[in-house]
């Protein structure tokens, strides 16, 4: 049976997330965002989902004061369909109201309504749009936010 863990993303991970990022997005971070957002964010806080020590996925969030804002979630294509999206986004969930969040919000594309299941899943709501959100295609975004308490 393969072994599952989700762990603090290291520098060391990048390569391996990198893998995960381009295969996800059409407009992939460069390996120097992951870089700096882990060693100089004091806000960010990321995690890496490996299956037999590979990294199939991650998740990403800044915590400021109160409120949590998920960065990025993604799962290597080949691995999606497992339910482990919902195991990593219950991850950050825990996280972040262990780290004294008590609100969580994150945005999302129009278009992606698995995506939007499985937060609503988790108890989010649509709380407005934002334009022209996504530089790839000028697509919207859907900001969906929870209250964790």
């Amino acid at each position: 049976m393969a072994e599952l863990t989700i762990r603090k993303m290291e520098v060391e991970d990048i390569g391996q997330v990198m893998w995960v990022e381009v295969a996800s997005f059409s407009s992939p971070w460069n390996e120097q965002i992951f870089i700096q957002e882990i060693t100089q964010n004091q806000h960010a806080y990321y995690f890496v989902m490996e299956i037999d020590k590979k990294i199939v996925g991650y998740v990403g969030m800044w915590i400021v004061l109160d409120d949590a804002q998920i960065t990025n979630i993604a799962i290597l294509p080949g691995f999606r369909g497992q339910k482990l999206g919902q195991k990593l986004f219950r991850f950050a969930l825990q996280k972040a109201i262990s780290l004294g969040a008590s609100r969580l919000s994150l945005e999302v594309r129009v278009t992606n309504i698995v995506a939007q299941k499985l937060y609503r899943k988790f108890g989010l709501v649509p709380g407005g749009i934002r334009k022209n959100y996504y530089t790839d295609n000028h697509e919207d975004a859907v900001v969906m936010w929870v209250n964790l308490l």
